[in-house]
């Protein structure tokens, strides 16, 4: 299904249906992504403009959404997360390299967690790889709330604003999601090298 067959759909049903699908992208975004659901938040906030839906209503289920759908993956990670490590089903991944992700996740685990719903097509990562490090169930429900609570403010903040023109988001969307995309390659290659020349140095 299209972000356009459901926008489509969004604009000719009755406001519970609305609340019900916002909840649902968000919560599916975080299992099965990649899922465009901020286009789709976007619209909600020009159908709050329009009062067709309640705009803090929609903040809220979207945020439930999020932060559902990222504990989801977190308690898949928790629980089946080594088991798929040894199965071999994540084969660019080692055990070995699971236990440095851990300590990673132990010294900046909580940081990443506020921040996720701003690093565009790592969520679903992040989430499985907090629950595989075990962090805190109660801190992580907390951090992840409100980070989803930040990000899907501005999301539909920005489409009530736009009114009308609420489409234009998905071109700074678009920008913004290579902008962090490159930024987290160059991270992830950054601690990689790091890592390459302390073993070298320390052999």
């Amino acid at each position: 299904m299209t972000p356009e067959t459901i926008i489509s759909f969004l604009s000719n049903v009755n406001s519970v249906y609305i609340y019900l699908a916002v909840f649902l992208i968000a919560y599916i975004e975080n299992i099965f992504p990649p899922f465009p659901s901020d286009l789709i938040v976007a619209f909600c906030g020009y159908l709050a403009g329009i009062d067709r839906v309640s705009i803090i209503l929609v903040i809220l289920i979207s945020t439930f959404g999020s932060a559902t759908g990222f504990m989801t993956m977190y308690q898949l990670g928790k629980f089946f997360g080594i088991k798929i490590v040894e199965r071999g089903k994540l084969k660019f991944i080692s055990l070995k390299s699971i236990k440095t992700i851990e300590r990673w996740f132990e010294k900046y685990g909580y940081w990443v967690v506020i921040v996720n719903r701003f690093l565009a097509g790592t969520r679903a990562v992040v989430s499985f790889f907090t629950g595989l490090s075990e962090l805190n169930f109660k801190k992580t429900t907390v951090l992840s709330s409100i980070s989803a609570l930040l990000w899907n403010s501005i999301i539909i903040f920005f489409g009530y604003l736009l009114g009308k023109n609420w489409h234009q988001i998905g071109y700074y969307l678009d920008r913004y999601t290579i902008l962090i995309t490159c930024i987290v390659v160059l991270v992830i290659i950054f601690f990689f090298l790091k890592h390459l020349i302390r073993v070298k140095f320390n052999k």
